[in-house]
């Protein structure tokens, strides 16, 4: 009876063996994971994910392939609404989007067929941002009494909706610009061109993308500096630390709240998100992967090196948290409408 009871378990234990030692193995080995932009390639927003990839891959156990899709439009409203509405919840598709997709929804604007409140969280690579208004050299406004006096300036953008379009809008309408005219039809690759071209007269940029892309714009002035947008308010970039900071032009309290509300959509940074009702297990994997991303040093290294600016890392938990607490009072938000949409910019 013994012998028989040893041999039964013997064949169970062969029997379950190979499963269990399946169970064994990480879930993301040999597994490949798409990072779906909701830009187009080549710039400083793609730059600042691929500066975490490798440690991404490093930190998520089994080492999993990790590959980028670009879907660009719509101010990332194209890519947002195709990972909360058809992407599988498998775990194996990760979002990264401009803070463009926090403003579409929290303004309520057409074609958000998402909820930021629903997505999954799992940081962003920064929470500080310095955004700068310049123009061309050959364009003659050298000052900001001859920008402000100008008539017509063409400001060139990414699309209705993406933040670079949201932020030149934000500096034409405080500084006052004379029916400026936007031409948000550049990917983040052909808007620097088309500015040493002529094609556009001006543009809203990160202070980081001067530092690492077009630094000689700066040393060799080749173009003019007008304004910046600190966020948070109060932290200085050392190269433009002279610049007046876009609250001084604002004129009324509806004004300030309105750009306390731009800064906030700027601190979410640039969101790594997962769909709703992807499996716990995994989200805890990636977040921890993340988490130990950005606490690597060598991620700030590398960071530095593409971006031109340090890393100001988002945690998961603090991330959703900064996404919850955004104002959303309704008058705010009409005002913000009205200045990041497609039509006039609003009179003061």
């Amino acid at each position: 009876m013994l012998a028989w009871r040893l041999l039964l378990s013997a064949a169970l234990l062969l029997l379950f063996l190979p499963r269990a030692a399946r169970a064994q193995a990480p879930f993301y080995q040999g597994k490949t994971i798409t990072i779906l932009h909701g830009r187009d390639p080549g710039g400083s927003g793609d730059l600042r994910v691929k500066a975490v990839i490798a440690f991404l891959q490093k930190y998520i156990p089994g080492h999993p392939t990790i590959i980028h899709e670009y879907m660009a439009g719509g101010g990332g409203r194209k890519a947002t609404n195709y990972l909360f509405r058809t992407s599988r919840p498998d775990g194996l598709t990760i979002g990264n989007m401009s803070s463009g997709m926090i403003s579409l929804a929290i303004l309520g604007e057409s074609g958000v067929l998402y909820d930021i409140d629903k997505f999954i969280y799992l940081g962003s690579p920064y929470s500080q941002y310095h955004s700068v208004f310049l123009t061309r050299k050959e364009a003659g406004f050298t000052s900001l009494a001859k920008l402000q006096s100008a008539t017509g300036v063409r400001i060139g953008a990414q699309s209705v909706g993406f933040s670079t379009y949201n932020e030149a809008r934000l500096f034409a309408y405080l500084l006052r610009l004379k029916e400026p005219k936007f031409i948000p039809s550049y990917s983040g690759a052909e808007l620097d061109p088309a500015v040493m071209r002529g094609e556009v007269d001006a543009r809203a940029t990160g202070a980081d993308s001067i530092v690492q892309r077009n630094r000689e714009w700066y040393e060799k002035k080749l173009v003019d500096f007008h304004a910046i947008m600190e966020v948070p308010k109060g932290d200085k970039h050392p190269l433009f630390a002279n610049l007046p900071e876009l609250e001084s032009f604002a004129k009324s309290e509806r004004d300030r709240k309105m750009l306390t509300m731009q800064r906030a959509f700027r601190v979410a940074g640039a969101p790594f998100i997962l769909p709703p009702n992807t499996p716990k297990d995994r989200v805890e994997i990636l977040q921890e992967a993340f988490r130990k991303a950005f606490r690597d040093p060598e991620f700030h290294k590398e960071y530095k090196k593409l971006t031109g600016d340090d890393p100001s890392p988002l945690m998961p938990e603090a991330h959703e948290k900064t996404i919850r607490e955004i104002p959303r009072d309704a008058d705010t938000v009409e005002l913000v409408k009205q200045i990041v949409g497609a039509g006039p910019l609003p009179q003061h």
